[in-house]
């Protein structure tokens, strides 16, 4: 049998896993996505933009008034890509 491969979906310049977010993307989360920040595979981030060379992880401690972590901006070189 043949094996019918999925069309990935173009990777988006800013993505969020926030489903609240105006850059959350569901069809990019269908597929395991990677994020490389200065050469380093990075498991925790919230969000990134690759043009503007940021990635948002969240604070391990300190918590916003709701009980969310607060989030961190970590800038350089940002890669995103498909596993």
């Amino acid at each position: 049998m043949t094996e019918v491969k999925k069309e990935l979906p173009p990777m988006p310049d800013r993505l969020s896993v926030d489903p609240r977010s105006p850059h959350h993307d569901a069809a990019v989360f269908e597929h395991e996505i990677g994020i490389r920040l200065n050469d380093k595979e990075r498991f925790d981030v919230e969000e990134y933009c690759i043009s503007e060379g940021w990635v948002m992880v969240a604070s391990p401690k300190t918590r916003d008034r709701k009980g969310r972590p607060l989030m961190m901006k970590i800038k350089g070189r940002v890669e995103a890509f498909y596993r």
